[in-house]
């Protein structure tokens, strides 16, 4: 190709050299989007705007790397989590819309059993990574008292990027765990979790953009997936106020077995399987 390309053939060779490697074809488009810092319409309507030398060497830089297999998100350094970007990096993973719905349940079950007396509830995100649930939660609702754990100093650096970046005063530990919890002495109210669920056996059936660049440490479970729920319930009685919610995210397929643990653990409690929008259990949510 010459120099000068315009937006409508760079989004063709980028379509073109994709679908060849077997991406997303579309992937083009979104890295131009965000390189241009145009919106769609804008895109679509300059598509006879040359691109600079510069822009152009950016862009096909990009989409290699995409066609290589590196994350559209790692490369553009950002995704959009409930309409809020989140600084991304390869030592956190990736928000996904299933998590979305984890939120989304976990604000409303604490409505419920809350109500209004929410000012000062004592909430915690266990492996916060980008921090995307605990500043989500803190923003939709600022009363809150939010911690975000993580075992990686590194994910810390990024979720504390992004609660600075988006103005949500949430409190980060490093730590395995429950343990940060435990150090710090307080209750909670409210524990919220997506843990690394997926069997260690799995790995070779994964994407190459998530097995090859996501953090091992956020996405495998050991053998079947479920290790790290077992140590949750273990350590759940030592950090829980008497009246508290406890929500997790799981893989499909394993919302029987963590709700069993939950129950067995919690047999006061309510324990529910929730589906998400593709009709799969993603959320195993516990009421005190």
């Amino acid at each position: 190709m010459s120099d000068k390309q315009t937006i409508f053939k760079a989004l063709q060779w980028a379509s073109s050299f994709l679908r060849e490697h077997g991406r997303d074809q579309n992937a083009g488009e979104i890295l131009l989007m965000n390189q241009l810092k145009y919106t769609r319409s804008r895109l679509l309507a300059e598509f006879r705007k040359e691109l600079s030398e510069k822009d152009w060497e950016q862009f096909s830089r990009n989409v290699k790397e995409h066609a290589a297999g590196r994350p559209v998100q790692y490369i553009m350094g950002h995704e959009v989590f409930l309409g809020r970007e989140f600084v991304v990096n390869p030592h956190v993973l990736i928000p996904r819309p299933e998590t979305e719905e984890l939120v989304i349940a976990v604000l409303k079950k604490m409505d419920r059993l809350f109500g209004a007396s929410k000012q000062g509830l004592r909430v915690a995100d266990v492996g916060t990574g980008s921090g995307a649930i605990a500043v989500t939660l803190k923003l939709e609702r600022p009363g809150l008292a939010v911690y975000g754990t993580d075992i990686s100093a590194s994910a810390i650096d990024i979720a504390k990027k992004n609660a600075d970046r988006l103005g949500a005063a949430v409190r980060f530990a490093q730590g395995d765990l429950l343990q940060p919890l435990m150090e710090i002495g307080h209750k909670f109210h409210v524990i919220v979790s997506n843990p690394p669920y997926i069997p260690q056996g799995e790995k070779e059936c994964l994407p190459d953009v998530v097995k090859d660049y996501e953090p091992a440490c956020a996405l495998f479970g050991g053998e079947d997936g479920l290790d790290v729920y077992r140590r949750f319930t273990e350590q759940l009685p030592h950090v829980l106020e008497d009246r508290a919610i406890v929500a997790f995210e799981v893989g499909a397929g394993q919302g029987d077995a963590v709700s069993q643990m939950m129950r067995e653990q919690f047999s006061e409690g309510v324990t529910e399987v929730l589906y998400d929008i593709n009709g799969k259990d993603r959320i195993v949510l516990t009421s005190l």
